[in-house]
C-alpha cells in the first residue's frame, strides 16, 4: 500500500503533523529502504531542487510533505502542483526524521516508480548505452546519471551495484535519474544483454586503465558517432573479465603516471560528452 495524505484541513496543507509516529510519517520512513520503495511502489526525494525537476518533467508527486515556514516562502512553486490534496505539513522537527538528509531544506514529496521512463520504450535499437558494472557508490552513481543524460545516453543498464533510485543517487543526479530509462540486472543478465547488442550492430567500448594491456587507445581517436555502449566497472576491481574480452573497442584517457587511475564519475564525463563533441563537428582522430 503507497503512502497517501489525510484529507487537509481548513488551511493549507491540512494539520500540521507534529509526531513521528504518524503512519504517513512511518510510511515515508520506510522509504529509506530498497524493500520499502518496492513495497510500496515509491520513491521518496528530499529538497526544493528535486521537486522542481520532478515537475519540470510532468512528474505528479503522490505526496508532498513540507514545513510551514517552506510553505510561506514557495507560493509560486506551490501554484505548480498538480493536486494540492497531495499536500501536507509537517512540523521542522518530524521531517527531519522523515528525511534521508542531515539539514533537509523544509520539503521532500514521494512519486510512483510507475511514473520513470520504461527500460523498454519504444521499439528502435539505442544509439547509446551506458552499461555499469558492479558501480558500487551511490554519489558516482548520481553524477554519472547526470552526465549521462546531458550527453544524450538513451539506455542505462546497470549490472547489480548501487540501486539507482535510493534517495542518495537522486539527490547526486540532480534529478536525471527521474528522466533515463534505467535497467537493473544481473552481472550475467548484463553480459547476455551486451552480447546481443553487440550481434545488432552496437559498439562495445570498455574503458581501461592507460597501462593496460593489448588494443587500448586514446578515446579521441574512437569514432563514438555509431551506436555505442559505454562499459565501466567497478570503483575497485575495474571491468569484469569477461566483459572487458566481450568488447571490441578498449580505450583509454592518458594521464600522469602520478595517479593510478581516475575516479570512475570523472572519467565517465570525458568519454560520455566525446559523443556529443564529435557530432558537433570534432572529428575521430
Amino acid at each position: 500500500m503507497g503512502v497517501s495524505p489525510e484529507p487537509p484541513g481548513q488551511s493549507l496543507g491540512g494539520e500540521t503533523i507534529r509526531s513521528v509516529r504518524n503512519p504517513l510519517i512511518q510510511a515515508v520512513r520506510r522509504l529509506h529502504r530498497s524493500n520499502g520503495r518496492l513495497e510500496q511502489g515509491l520513491l521518496l526525494l528530499e529538497g526544493t531542487h528535486l521537486l522542481e525537476e520532478a515537475l519540470g518533467l510532468g512528474l505528479r508527486p503522490d505526496l508532498v510533505l513540507a514545513t510551514p515556514d517552506w510553505l510561506e516562502r514557495q507560493c509560486a512553486l506551490l501554484e505548480r502542483l498538480p493536486d494540492a490534496g497531495r499536500l501536507r505539513t509537517a512540523s521542522p522537527e518530524v521531517l527531519a526524521a522523515a528525511a534521508t538528509t542531515r539539514h533537509p531544506d523544509g520539503v521532500l514529496l514521494t512519486l510512483a516508480m510507475a511514473q520513470l521512463p520504461s527500460p523498454t520504450a519504444g521499439d528502435a535499437s539505442p544509439g547509446f548505452v551506458l552499461a555499469l558494472d558492479r558501480l558500487q557508490d551511490p554519489g558516482n552513481l548520481g553524477t554519472l546519471l547526470r552526465t549521462a543524460l546531458a550527453a544524450g545516453v538513451e539506455r542505462v543498464w546497470l549490472a547489480e551495484g548501487a540501486d539507482p533510485l535510493q534517495p542518495k543517487v537522486l539527490r547526486a543526479s540532480s534529478g536525471a535519474a527521474l528522466a533515463l530509462p534505467i535497467e537493473r540486472m544481473t552481472s550475467a543478465e548484463l553480459h547476455t544483454r551486451l552480447a546481443k547488442a553487440k550481434g545488432c550492430g552496437l559498439q562495445l567500448v570498455a574503458a581501461m586503465v592507460p597501462e593496460a594491456a593489448g588494443t587500448v587507445r586514446p578515446y579521441w581517436e574512437l569514432d563514438w558517432c555509431r551506436p555505442t555502449a559505454l562499459l565501466l566497472g567497478n570503483e575497485g576491481a575495474g571491468l569484469a573479465p569477461e566483459l572487458v574480452q566481450l568488447a571490441d573497442r578498449w580505450v583509454t584517457i592518458p594521464h600522469s603516471p602520478a595517479v593510478e587511475s581516475l575516479n570512475v564519475a570523472a572519467a565517465a564525463a570525458l568519454l560520455l560528452l566525446e559523443r556529443p563533441r564529435q557530432a558537433h563537428g570534432g572529428t575521430a582522430s
